[in-house]
């Protein structure tokens, strides 16, 4: 059972040769020069200091306007990092590089994360203010990308996009459906690729961690030609990161078992390598081995999982792209871009564990001469199951732009992607032939072996031959939009011109899941899971101006007002309007007053509306655990006691076996975003410049995959378990054990998701001792994050929480940095702060209920040897801060989706260029 399963048909060597060709072969059409604008992206100006860039401020494409402007920025609050900044951290991924910033928060997975994430394992995710990933909408150079994972996916993959591609990063934090559609709930991340180099340039990196373990292989090779006439860059990159165990950074699950207020091990997961067993009369036993058994205890008898997992995960990644511009007219420019991505991860998990299997008296393999049934039980004999992805991505941009009179340009643009994946499980259950094995009528004829799951040991390699199954499940998505704008000045108004930009979109997404065979049939270790089919259309016309009021005035150096109207037509949902109103207020040179309000919108995805329902072990945190200890007269003793849980009761083991899937009822949510800042740039302190922007989000009708954690204290901390999350539909235990068999966590429309806070943003930049410095410090102050699962209910409050299994808000979050270079030397510090925050589901004054404040500090360091050598070395959490304990933890003993596990890691890059 040991086959490598996950490629699929013709292998990866014809893929990279095919996506190689295909990208040459566009590519090779536009070689030339031409320095035309990428379509749906503004003039390149000098930046205003409201966009809060990590370091000295630089001529930037802003985002969130179609309109050019030669003297403006954005509105909203826009955080802008470029090649330099991104370089200067030593990060080689976009989801980390955009996962530490002060703007991201909650649970959005990277490429090696230790758990699953929304769109599969392996899939690395950005989530903006922790609204949710697919509330976040991602452009590669100002178009839409398709959706990546493992099938049917509801937002972008950022495994397809190399760091080494990237001019700039520009991360609008402001409603923006008026201006680019559906998704931009939170706001928009423009990915901004570089257009234009001359000559090659290689770049190389080798890194590990101080255990010795997670190696990165980095090699990014950049080849481009300009003329006149037309530009052509071509990029590849490879990068493979190594697996990271667990049990070296926690050997085991700890608790404060003895209420010392120290951390001890525990024992682990009631699921055991024997067997956990009930008998009819509530009594617990467990199977050691042969026929013995005796009373069960977690103390004796617990399963240790960490041994098993990994505190960072594998993944291996191609990427070729290429992105070209050819002058075919004066005023017509055909512009292109192809993006071809292959990744392939795995992540180990701990042997399969059986359920819930009745036994009669008479049983040949029951020694006891008494009926029960069997709770939990560790296929340990058969090893550690292992879960495998292989993805491949593709992107082709291919338009035209131009001007056309009096200072008006266009763009045309038609957008292709698809994704492809095969997720596979080694190492499965087929439920069918377990039965046959352990039915006495069936076994010992016809070659199916008798099975004897009772104790350890038991399983025979002979009946894993004959169970044991590898689960291979396809998927994929695909988009095609096509895309026109039109902008320029409609006339002259006293304080200067009207600008305007109108455009439609036509945009269809598709998404798919083919789970295996077995799974379909229910014979699988699972939910039987159907197969998942569908696509969402939309139409959209858009217009947008800018309309300046006041010049010159005393108190008004200039006043403008942004007007922008969005109409969508989704083939399933019917039609929606969108709109925004900006107004930026330059007082004087040193102050501008800036502002917004918008409303937005977000359809279900395909995955959100058609996927049925499967179920996954997720970290859930069960309010009833102790319930006993708890004070009589709180609560969640008295409904835990109402309830029928044991007293005894003791939830053994972080993860629940919990459902998830779609839900073809849901309709589309609403939101309106409001946010009011000030920039201030004093003159009389050149090169300082903050800013800082209030924010206030509302989503109306949310759609949520409401946790198991969230759920489950929901209904506990109700008075007379009166929460709806206290039903059947959503929750129920085992009348005797007191154990939950039934979670559901499926998406729904839910009541209001209400956020406010704070972004605050600082540079400072000065030259001393033959070195340019740039101070920068950028802050979001999270004052309320409360989500109410219907109208009229009490929400719950994640501010200043961490825990399992939502991520973390903590109520502050930071970056600073400080950078200084001359002609030869580079060197920068980089602090990432995550606020002190309170574990959601802990008890008060508890161990691992009140988290300290986190911070990783950073450095790197590079020398320009000559015009053509650059070496550079770093060291990323240089004290080698460790991952604080959190009560309710999701894996690891802390909240992985908030803290790293990694530890120290250390360095090294070469980059050589020839011009």
């Amino acid at each position: 059972m040991d086959m490598k399963i996950v490629k699929q048909e013709g292998g990866l060597t014809k893929r990279l040769l095919l996506s190689t060709a295909m990208t040459l072969g566009l590519s090779c059409m536009l070689a030339g020069g031409m320095q035309a604008q990428e379509a749906g992206e503004v003039v390149a100006v000098q930046a205003e200091p409201e966009e809060d860039s990590v370091s000295t401020q630089k001529k930037v494409v802003v985002t969130g306007s179609r309109i050019q402007r030669l003297d403006l920025t954005s509105v909203g609050p826009i955080s802008v990092l470029d090649n330099e900044d991104i370089y200067g951290l030593g990060i080689t991924n976009v989801e980390e590089l955009l996962q530490t910033q002060s703007f991201s928060a909650g649970f959005a997975g990277n490429s090696n994360a230790a758990y699953w994430v929304a769109g599969g394992w392996g899939t690395a995710q950005v989530n903006l203010r922790g609204l949710g990933s697919n509330r976040t909408l991602v452009l590669l150079n100002g178009r839409r990308v398709v959706a990546g994972g493992s099938g049917a996916n509801s937002s972008v993959d950022l495994n397809m996009i190399p760091v080494s591609m990237l001019e700039r990063v520009e991360v609008l934090k402001d409603g923006a459906s008026a201006v680019y559609g559906a998704d931009a709930v939170a706001g928009v991340v423009n990915l901004i690729t570089k257009d234009r180099f001359e000559g090659f340039k290689l770049d190389t990196k080798f890194g590990i961690s101080d255990e010795g373990d997670a190696e990165e292989y980095l090699v990014d090779l950049t080849w481009g030609v300009a003329s006149e006439r037309g530009s052509l860059l071509f990029s590849a990159n490879y990068q493979n990161n190594k697996a990271a165990p667990l049990d070296t950074r926690a050997p085991c699950s700890l608790a404060d078992t003895d209420g010392d207020g120290d951390l001890e091990c525990t024992s682990g997961s009631s699921s055991t390598a024997g067997g956990r067993a009930v008998f009819a009369n509530g009594d617990q036993i467990n199977f050691i081995g042969g026929d013995a058994y005796e009373p069960f205890d977690i103390t004796a008898h617990g399963f240790n999982s960490n041994p098993f997992f990994n505190a960072s995960n594998p993944v291996e990644r191609v990427t070729f792209g290429a992105v070209g511009k050819y002058e075919l007219t004066d005023s017509i420019n055909f512009f292109s871009e192809a993006l071809f991505n292959w990744r392939t991860s795995n992540q180990p998990g701990s042997p399969a564990t059986l359920s819930d299997i009745a036994f009669d008296a008479a049983h040949p393999t029951n020694p006891t001469g008494q009926d029960l049934t069997l709770l939990r039980r560790r296929t340990a004999e058969f090893g550690a199951r292992q879960f495998e992805q292989d993805v491949s991505t593709w992107r082709l941009v291919a338009g035209i732009e131009g001007d056309l009179f009096d200072g008006w340009n266009y763009d045309v643009a038609l957008n292709w992607g698809r994704n492809t994946a095969v997720d596979a499980l080694k190492n499965n259950i087929n439920t069918r032939r377990l039965g046959e094995a352990l039915d006495p009528t069936l076994c010992g004829m016809n070659g199916i072996p008798c099975a004897d799951i009772l104790g350890e040991g038991d399983l025979t390699a002979e009946v894993g031959d004959y169970v044991l199954m590898n689960q291979r499940d396809t998927g994929g998505n695909e988009q095609i939009s096509f895309s026109g704008n039109i902008a320029g000045s409609l006339f002259e108004l006293p304080a200067g011109p009207l600008g305007f930009a109108a455009g439609f979109e036509y945009r269809e997404d598709k998404g798919w899941i083919e789970p295996d065979s077995l799974l379909v049939a229910g014979d699988a270790l699972g939910n039987a899971q159907d197969p998942v089919s569908g696509s969402i259309e939309a139409q959209e016309l858009y217009a947008e101006v800018n309309v300046p009021v006041v010049r010159g005035a005393p108190m008004i150096e200039s006043l403008d007002l942004d007007l922008a109207l969005r109409y969508s037509d989704y083939d399933l949902f019917g039609s929606d309007s969108n709109y925004k109103v900006g107004v930026n207020w330059q007082i004087i040179p040193d102050l501008k007053i800036r502002g917004t309000y918008s409303t937005a919108f977000r359809v279900p995805s395909v995955t959100e509306l058609f996927s049925g329902v499967s179920e996954g072990q997720i970290p859930t945190a069960d309010p009833c655990s102790n319930w006993a200890s708890l004070d009589p007269a709180s609560v969640v003793y008295q409904n835990c006691q109402a309830a029928g849980v044991p007293t005894s009761y003791t939830q053994f083991g972080s993860a629940i076996l919990t459902d998830r899937g779609g839900n073809i009822n849901l309709e589309p949510e609403d939101a309106t975003t409001f946010t009011v800042g000030a920039v201030v740039q004093p003159s009389f302190v050149p090169g300082l410049s903050f800013t800082v922007d209030y924010f206030d989000i509302d989503i109306q009708d949310a759609i949520r995959q409401t946790s198991g954690s969230s759920k489950l204290a929901s209904c506990y901390t109700s008075i007379g378990l009166s929460h709806p999350f206290c039903g059947p539909t959503h929750h129920s235990r085992n009348a005797l054990t007191g154990d939950i068999n039934f979670l559901s966590a499926q998406s729904a429309n839910t009541g209001d998701e209400v956020m406010t806070g704070i972004d605050f943003s600082a540079t400072y930049d000065f030259s001393a001792f033959a070195f340019n410095h740039s101070v920068a410090f950028q802050a979001t102050h999270l004052m309320k994050y409360e989500v109410s699962a219907f109208e009229g209910d009490t929400p719950f409050v994640y501010d200043g929480g961490v825990g399992c299994c939502d991520g973390g808000y903590p109520e502050w979050r930071a970056n600073a940095s400080w950078t200084a270079r001359n002609d030869r030397l580079t060197g920068v510090y980089n602090v990432q702060i995550i606020g002190s925050a309170t574990d959601y589901f802990g008890a008060p004054g508890a161990v691992g209920t009140d988290i300290d404040a986190v911070l990783y500090h950073n450095v790197q360091g590079s020398y320009q040897v000559n015009d053509q050598l650059k070496l550079s070395a770093g060291v990323d959490n240089l004290f080698d801060k460790k991952a604080p304990y959190v009560r309710s933890w999701s894996d690891g003993n802390t909240d992985t989706m908030t803290y790293s596990l990694l530890g120290r890691y250390l360095y090294a890059r070469a980059t050589w260029v020839l011009e």
